[in-house]
C-alpha cells in the first residue's frame, strides 16, 4: 500500500522547506519514498514540476507510474511519458484506483499563482513522527492510498500502453 500525500502551501519556500524535511526523515527512516515534488505555479500561472534527483523510485515501472500520477495530478498530460488515447486509458485505471476527478479538482484548488505543492509517495510511512515534522510547516493537506492491487494494476496499464506506443 502506497500513501499519496499533497500538501499546498501559500509560497514556494515553504514548499521546498517541508520537501528538505521530508528528504530528513527518509534519511531517519520515517518514511520510505516512491517519489516526491514540488510542484509551483508562476505568477502567470504556469506549472512547474520539481524533483530532486536522489529520489528515483526502485524501478522504471515505479518511477513511470511516479511520472504518471503527478501528470494526472496536476494536469500536465504524460509529463513526456504519454501520448493520445493512452492518456485517457491511464485515466480511467487511476480513477478506478482513487486518483479520480474529485481529488484531481481538490489539488487543482490548492494551486493558484504563486502558491505551491508538495507532493509525496510513501511505500512506507510513520504517520505520527512524519505528521510532527510536517506540523511547523502548516499546509493544507490531501491523502489518498493506493493498495498494492491498484498500484499493479496502475503499472500494467502503464506498461501496456506504454508498449503500444513504441510499436
Amino acid at each position: 500500500m502506497s500513501e499519496l500525500i499533497i500538501i499546498g502551501y501559500d509560497d514556494h519556500e515553504t514548499a521546498e522547506r517541508a520537501q528538505e524535511e521530508v528528504l530528513r526523515l527518509r534519511r531517519d527512516f520515517v518514511v520510505e519514498l516512491s517519489g516526491i515534488a514540488v510542484v509551483r505555479v508562476d505568477d502567470d500561472g504556469k506549472k512547474h514540476i520539481d524533483t530532486p534527483g536522489a529520489v528515483v523510485a526502485a524501478s522504471a515501472t515505479g518511477g513511470a507510474l511516479w511520472g504518471m500520477i503527478v501528470g494526472l495530478l496536476f494536469l500536465v498530460p504524460g509529463v513526456g511519458l504519454l501520448i493520445g488515447g493512452a492518456w485517457g486509458a491511464l485515466s480511467g485505471a487511476a480513477a478506478k484506483a482513487g486518483i479520480n476527478r474529485d481529488l484531481r479538482s481538490r489539488v487543482d484548488g490548492l494551486l493558484s499563482p504563486g502558491k505551491a505543492a508538495l507532493v509525496v509517495m510513501a511505500r512506507k510511512l510513520t504517520e505520527d513522527k512524519f505528521a510532527a515534522a510536517l506540523a511547523p510547516y502548516g499546509g493544507t493537506v490531501l491523502k489518498t492510498s493506493l493498495s498494492d492491487e491498484n498500484e499493479r494494476l496502475l503499472a500494467e496499464e502503464l506498461s501496456t500502453e506504454e508498449a503500444g506506443t513504441q510499436a
